[in-house]
């Protein structure tokens, strides 16, 4: 076992790992993060995306022990049940969320995206979406929900 400390969801932890242990399986069996769903476990359908420093990564092909020192940031960290963060509204008010498994992933990828392009045109949302699979509401309603976000996440991030 390996001790590891790391910033999540913008509060300092700090756990012991296997060396073979994965960041999904960290998150989820030693903080109690749900959000982080374990889909393919072979990185295909972005259901276990967290953020790393800001940037996407698939938890279930990351080492818990890459994350020494770093940020991961949940879906928890963008909002609460009675305080949610503007994607998460227009994610709600566009239909962009049927059976929720492929939620948190497509919103984490969002949310990176709002922060390095302010103004994303649809092709370069569907781009950063690519690696996110969703099987209930096709992506029309996700394209149109990162677009109308973008003017509110720029004022409030």
């Amino acid at each position: 076992m390996k001790k590891l400390e790391f910033i999540l969801n913008g509060k300092a932890v700090t756990c012991e790992v296997a060396d073979n242990e994965l960041l999904n399986e960290a998150l989820r069996n030693r903080f109690a993060v749900t959000s982080v769903k374990e889909g393919c476990s072979i990185g295909e359908c972005g259901t276990c995306t967290v953020l790393i420093d800001d940037e996407p990564h698939y938890s279930c092909l990351t080492l818990a022990s890459k994350v020494q020192d770093k940020d991961v940031k949940t879906v928890e960290y963008l909002g609460r049940a009675d305080l949610l963060h503007p994607l998460q509204e227009s994610f709600i008010s566009h239909g962009a969320v049927q059976c929720g498994f492929c939620t948190p992933g497509m919103l984490l990828v969002a949310y990176s995206l709002l922060l390095k392009n302010p103004e994303p045109s649809d092709e370069q949302i569907k781009e950063a979406m690519s690696g996110n699979l969703c099987r209930c509401t096709g992506y029309v309603q996700i394209v149109e929900a990162v677009k109308d976000a973008a003017p509110v996440f720029q004022r409030k991030s």
